[in-house]
C-alpha cells in the first residue's frame, strides 16, 4: 500500500509537470525507480493506474480546500454546509485545476472513455458525479431553507448544472486557455442569490392641510 501511494503521488507531479501526453508508463515508471511491468504489478492495467490517480487528485483537493472526506463519497458528512464556505472551498479547486492542466486533460480524456461500462474509469466518474451531486443538492437545499439561496428550481437540479458548469468550462479553457474558470462558476454562485429588494422609494405626496 505505502509503494502504491507512492506511485499515485509521483504521478500527479509527473502529470501536472509533463502533462497528459507526455506521462507515459515508462516516464511514471522511471520516476519512482520501477520497470513499467513492475508500475503495472501494483495496478491492473494503465486505465487503472490513471483512474487511481484522480482519485488521489480529488482526495488531496478535497484536504487542500478544507473539504471534509472526498468527492466521491459526498465530499462532507458533518451537518454544517455552510454556503460560503462551500463557495470557498469548491471555488478553490477550480483556480488549482488551472495550475494543473495535464490532470484537467486527464479528466477530461478519461471522462469521455469512461463512458464505456466496461472501462475501469467508468464506476470511479459514476460514483464521484453521485457524490459531489449529493453534496451541493444538501448544501443548495439548506440555502433555500435559509433564504440565502433562490428556491424557484429544485436543488438536485442545480447540483447537476454546478457539474455541467464545472466540467464544460474545464473544456473550454482547455481549448481557450485566457477563459476564466473561477469567475465562470463563481457566477453560477451568483445568479442562486437572491436579489436584495430595492430600498423603499420614501413617500413624497405633500399631505394636505387640515387646517382651512
Amino acid at each position: 500500500m505505502a509503494k502504491r501511494e507512492e506511485i499515485l503521488t509521483r504521478a500527479l507531479d509527473v502529470i501536472a509537470r509533463e502533462g497528459y501526453r507526455g506521462a507515459s508508463v515508462k516516464e511514471l515508471a522511471d520516476a519512482v525507480g520501477l520497470s513499467q511491468a513492475g508500475l503495472l504489478h501494483y495496478f491492473d492495467s494503465k486505465e487503472e493506474l490513471f483512474t487511481e490517480i484522480l482519485r488521489k487528485r480529488d482526495e488531496l483537493d478535497s484536504v487542500g480546500q478544507g473539504l471534509d472526506g472526498d468527492v466521491e463519497h459526498g465530499l462532507r458528512t458533518d451537518a454544517d454546509l455552510d454556503l460560503g464556505a462551500v463557495r470557498a472551498g469548491y471555488l478553490g479547486v477550480v483556480r488549482h485545476n488551472a495550475d494543473v492542466p495535464g490532470l484537467v486533460h486527464l479528466f477530461a480524456r478519461l471522462s469521455v472513455d469512461a463512458a464505456d461500462p466496461e472501462h475501469a474509469a467508468h464506476d470511479y466518474f459514476v460514483q464521484r458525479g453521485i457524490g459531489l451531486r449529493d453534496f451541493f443538492s444538501r448544501a443548495i437545499a439548506e440555502g433555500q431553507a435559509s433564504g440565502d439561496i433562490d428556491d424557484r428550481v429544485d436543488p438536485e437540479v442545480l447540483a447537476r448544472l454546478f457539474q455541467a458548469v464545472a466540467d464544460g468550462m474545464q473544456v473550454q479553457w482547455m481549448l481557450e486557455p485566457e477563459v476564466d474558470m473561477t469567475a465562470a462558476v463563481g457566477a453560477l454562485f451568483e445568479l442562486m442569490t437572491p436579489r436584495a429588494a430595492p430600498p423603499a422609494e420614501p413617500d413624497e405626496t405633500p399631505r394636505r392641510s387640515s387646517g382651512r
